[in-house]
């Protein structure tokens, strides 16, 4: 008797975990059709090779370098672990857990998140945090990045955050609640739509330039783990021409590099000699590249990593070329989609593009 009433309690219990992880499957965002930033985080589980290069960063890695493009021009295997406004102490335990599942050659680290010397938003807390997978080392990024009104409770059980959005829910709720359709490539977000520079804000006078001092810290923990398991650490700032990037920040982000013996580049230096041209190669009036900017980028970036840290060409590597082969076809499946719809509609319905104002 005893031992049939342990049974129904056990199974009772396990029914309900099994309920509640259901709910938490259907109430939490599923970031497909809007915000799809949110969904960049976890696809980096569905890969099933290594990559020779990992990026770490913001908007202004995961819009600026298409991994397709290093693959197709130097064979290099890459992935870009980036999403919104990501705060380098992200960065740091996005990188950590990486390591967890192989080890690149060369990590690329996009420097403007040294502006941020503390947490900022939860909801761009959650387009980084809630796609990770739970581990120590997503704790660790948790705790690192909660402002003074959030919970570790609230990201270990999601259910508790979005327990809400009954009345929210729509058919991709249903639909997307075990398995997501693939969005980006290898981490990059696609855009062909084209919006030129019309004017560039000028930056605004700040108190302290100086980086601060928990932003240093994450950076020199970024270092040491990178040194530590023989990685090849590469400093970037994209060419994005807002937010403005300080001719102070320049000065002490060349000095670090200097002093840590680290490969530093600034494309926006570099404009001319990449090709960007403002009028077509961006698609919010200099914030991100758009796919044509990118791709520029890549083919710079990519000599420059296979030259200086002398990557494999895996192009004709049967083990990664049936992988990148369907990767690339995705890739260009995407691109004629996109176009499609541009000629169609006169914008980007997909990845919940919105129509022009006129």
């Amino acid at each position: 008797m005893k031992k049939r009433k342990l049974i129904i309690n056990i199974t009772a219990v396990c029914l309900l975990i099994i309920s509640l992880l259901l709910l938490q499957r259907l109430l939490m965002p599923k970031y497909v059709s809007a915000i799809v930033e949110g969904s960049l985080i976890e696809e980096y589980y569905q890969e099933t090779t290594g990559h020779d290069v990992i990026f770490v960063g913001d908007c202004e890695v995961y819009e600026s370098f298409s991994p397709i493009t290093l693959w197709e021009n130097y064979g290099i295997t890459s992935y870009i672990r980036g999403s919104a406004q990501q705060l380098i102490w992200q960065s740091y335990y996005l990188l950590e857990e990486t390591l967890q599942y192989e080890k690149p050659e060369v990590v690329v680290f996009n420097v403007l998140a040294m502006k941020y010397d503390k947490p900022q938003k939860e909801e761009y807390n959650r387009l980084t945090l809630d796609g990770m997978r739970l581990s120590p080392i997503k704790i660790k990024a948790i705790q690192a990045s909660m402002t003074e009104k959030e919970n570790l409770i609230d990201y270990i059980f999601p259910i508790l955050r979005y327990h809400s959005r009954w009345d929210e829910l729509t058919a991709e709720d249903f639909q997307y609640m075990f398995k997501k359709k693939k969005l980006f490539h290898n981490g990059y977000y696609m855009r062909v739509d084209v919006r030129p520079v019309t004017t560039v804000p000028e930056g605004r006078k700040l108190a302290n330039y100086r980086f601060g001092d928990n932003a240093y810290y994450y950076l020199d923990k970024m270092v040491d783990l990178c040194r530590d398991n023989d990685i090849d650490l590469v400093l970037v700032k994209a060419p994005s021409l807002y937010p403005y990037w300080y001719d102070e920040w320049e000065a002490q982000i060349e000095e670090y590099a200097a002093k840590h013996d680290l490969l530093y580049i600034n494309f926006l230096e570099l404009i001319d000699e990449i090709g960007i041209d403002f009028n077509t190669d961006t698609y919010d009036g200099g914030l991100h590249m758009n796919l044509s900017g990118a791709e520029k980028l890549s083919v710079y970036l990519g000599k420059v990593l296979a030259e200086n840290y002398g990557l494999k060409d895996h192009r004709n590597d049967d083990v990664y070329k049936e992988v990148w082969e369907e990767k690339v076809d995705f890739y260009y499946d995407m691109k004629a989609q996109q176009y499609y719809e541009l000629e169609k509609y006169g914008y980007l319905k997909s990845f919940g593009a919105k129509p022009p104002t006129s």
